[in-house]
């Protein structure tokens, strides 16, 4: 049997954001966060009907080839039920796909900050200060399809608007325990983790289950390479965004400059040696006093090295005109 642990939980007001870098994304340790961004408009205003009724004849992503009206999906997701589950939501990026919801975002989740991510310092292919925000929908029962980590090393926040979703994580070093595919590590398959075959997956039960349930306001972080999937309790809206810092740089710097032969192989090569490079500048930078008075250099590094959201402004400042979703 495995064993099953209830993920640690923080109140906002007893975190500070500091605490949380300090403690929990430089430890590579998950938390669950209690009312985590209260003011955000959309956590009064994003329901299922508000979506079917603003986006109804836009076409959504449901899987990797299936894709259906809004209005069509969202009829789906209110007629989920545990035991005939409707589609879950896949791949939909707000920033180029749906940016005419950003204002309902603002003020923004401070803990779900990307960092580096919003360094002008980023080349513009690389650069994104909502931390490659997805829109997350799913009815009661629906759930993310596979038991994965996030690629590129991410660390990655998922902040409930609507409804209630169940959470499951599994610990890097459970990575043996989870059966990763040959030539995709960071996907599991076991394809059901609420009831696997332990014929076929015996070592599965000796893997660690940490568990929470996410509220309206809550947000989970899920460290780099924790594997984790998730189940709608009720039909449910989320977020989801990435952070990248010193603490999980070397492995997406690994990660997205792989070694390969040829001309590919040079560009590849002076990619690994600016995101280096660029790393130990902004290490040094993140490490300057911050300040936002008008034209100082305080205010400058802080542009430069953001270390919090008060550092980027809000998302109508954001280059989203020549985001790629891929």
């Amino acid at each position: 049997m495995q064993t099953r642990v209830v993920l640690e939980r923080r109140h906002a007001d007893d975190l500070p954001y500091a605490s949380f870098v300090r403690d929990y994304v430089a430890q590579n340790r998950p938390v669950m966060v209690e009312n985590a961004m209260p003011a955000c408009p959309a956590m009064h205003k994003w329901t299922p009907e508000f979506f079917k009724h603003q986006f109804g004849p836009r076409q959504v992503n449901i899987s990797h080839s299936q894709r259906m009206t809004f209005e069509t999906f969202i009829d789906a997701v209110l007629a989920s039920r545990e035991d005939a589950p409707g589609p879950y939501m896949y791949r939909l990026f707000i920033g180029p796909h749906l940016p005419e919801l950003l204002p309902d975002l603002e003020p923004q989740n401070p803990y779900a900050f990307p960092r580096r991510l919003a360094s002008p310092l980023m080349l513009r292919p690389w650069r994104r200060p909502d931390g490659y925000l997805k829109l997350l929908i799913g009815g009661t029962g629906g759930h993310f399809p596979i038991l994965h980590y996030d690629g590129e090393n991410g660390h990655a926040t998922i902040s409930e608007i609507y409804g209630d979703k169940e959470f499951i994580l599994y610990p890097p070093e459970d990575s043996a325990h989870v059966y990763p595919k040959s030539g995709i590590p960071n996907q599991s398959l076991i394809p059901d983790v609420q009831h696997p075959d332990l014929e076929q997956f015996p070592l599965f039960a000796r893997a660690t289950q940490y568990h929470t349930v996410l509220r309206p306001g809550d947000m989970v972080f899920v460290p780099s390479r924790w594997w984790h999937a998730a189940r709608a309790l009720t039909p449910s809206i989320s977020i989801c965004q990435n952070i990248f810092d010193a603490s999980n740089w070397a492995g997406y710097v690994n990660e997205i400059c792989p070694p390969v032969a040829g001309l590919h192989g040079l560009k590849r090569m002076a990619k690994r040696t600016y995101l280096t490079g660029l790393g130990s500048i902004l290490s040094v930078l993140e490490r300057q006093p911050r300040g936002h008075g008008h034209g100082s250099l305080t205010a400058r590094i802080a542009r430069l090295a953001p270390t919090s959201i008060v550092d980027v402004g809000d998302s109508s400042t954001w280059p989203v005109d020549n985001w790629s979703a891929n």
